[in-house]
């Protein structure tokens, strides 16, 4: 297109032509400029001649690669299923199941034993924070039995297929109350087909049974018998925390508890959660002991989820060599667990530490130790009560 020159323009007066000529002659030099240095280097995207602007035109009409497709989390060396894990806290909150089951995939977790919380740590009036945790705070902790409820409705929030992963436990309840019996058949005839076990009960568990008002609860405690022999006549396993030893002892002085409780109930299949020790509870000897108890009672069997890992399985890193050397001559009575809490950004990073361990074992004691014997004990289905079992309505 032809542009017309306005050089011809007249101007006013002396000085205003005196800064036309000098503003022209800064356009000019910085015309100058341009065309020296930049025009070889226009901006991504510019076209600086007819050709360029025709490829431009041409790469238009190309179809656009596609995204690239996600990274693929790292295969995962052995099968899992976590013995132990609570849909809620201490506060009875969750971040629900679809959260866990999501974790539980990019975990590599197959199944999972799922259970509530049967505790509540009361935020009293003087406490300065609001305490999630029974170790926030000193304040009391109270039993809660609509906890069981919480996860049921959880549960029934997926498919059938989805739900079949899980296997749900019932523990809202105190077990020292005579009563609690009649809990455990009230969830069973509410949601029945659902429940495939029970426990955690909480009996003996460090700090936290001081922050439990009322009587202390033993594995042997007359209120566990008739759920005992509940379990046992439903084919469903017991999932029961019983602290070796307190705090500050380091002898095996609350052992006899659970051995009364095996010797009395043969016929029900328990699992010892976290192989009898807790935070701070420490007992020289331990694999030496724990052969013993799996020597004489053949309905034990040995849950090693939380603070067994750290304080037991693994030391600097490496595998314990009689740990080990434990679960390789019981091949078929451990099995792992993650015990996360309400929450599961964590999970994977706390199922995959056992690795460490397994690889350490005979490759078949590994895989029953990863999966097999968990899928082993739990019932093939849920639990339903019988006519003369029916509690009220």
């Amino acid at each position: 297109m032809r542009v017309e020159s306005k050089s011809s323009t007249i101007l006013p007066c002396p000085t205003y032509r005196l800064g036309y000529f000098a503003g022209a002659f800064a356009i000019a030099v910085i015309l100058v400029i341009l065309v020296l240095f930049g025009y070889n280097q226009a901006p991504a995207g510019w076209s600086t001649t007819a050709d360029d602007q025709l490829a431009d035109a041409a790469d238009c009409k190309k179809p656009t690669a596609p995204p690239p497709s996600p990274v693929e989390p790292p295969e995962h060396r052995y099968e899992i299923a976590d013995c132990h894990l609570h849909l809620v806290d201490f506060l009875q909150q969750t971040e629900g199941i679809h959260a866990a089951m999501q974790a539980m995939d990019r975990a590599g977790v197959k199944e999972c034993k799922i259970s509530g919380m049967p505790l509540v740590v009361t935020w009293t009036h003087d406490a300065p924070i609001r305490p999630t945790y029974y170790l926030d705070s000193d304040t009391p902790c109270y039993w809660y039995s609509a906890t069981d409820v919480l996860v049921a409705r959880e549960l029934l929030k997926l498919s059938e297929k989805e739900r079949s992963r899980f296997f749900p436990f019932i523990c809202g309840f105190n077990p020292t109350d005579r009563n609690a019996v009649d809990h455990v058949k009230r969830m069973i005839e509410w949601y029945p087909g659902l429940w495939k076990g029970i426990g955690e009960v909480m009996t003996r568990h460090d700090d936290l049974s001081n922050l439990v008002p009322g009587e202390k609860g033993r594995a042997d405690h007359i209120a566990l018998d008739p759920i005992y022999e509940l379990a046992a006549e439903h084919g469903l396993p017991v999932s029961i925390h019983s602290n070796i030893s307190s705090v500050w002892k380091r002898e095996p002085i609350y052992l006899k508890e659970l051995k009364n409780a095996l010797a009395k109930h043969p016929k029900t299949r328990f699992i010892w959660c976290h192989a009898g020790i807790s935070r701070r509870v420490e007992v020289p000897d331990l694999p030496r002991i724990l052969a013993e108890m799996l020597k004489a009672h053949s309905n034990l069997h040995i849950d090693l989820s939380w603070v067994v890992y750290d304080t037991q399985l693994v030391i600097n890193g490496k595998a314990d060599r009689a740990w080990v050397k434990l679960v390789n001559d019981h091949p078929d009575r451990f099995m792992i667990g993650s015990d996360a809490v309400g929450k599961f950004g964590r999970y994977r990073k706390d199922i995959h530490r056992y690795e460490i361990f397994l690889d350490a074992l005979e490759p078949e004691t590994a895989k029953k130790v990863a999966r097999d014997n968990f899928v082993r004990l739990m019932p093939k289905s849920g639990a339903y009560l019988k006519k003369a079992e029916k509690t009220l309505k």
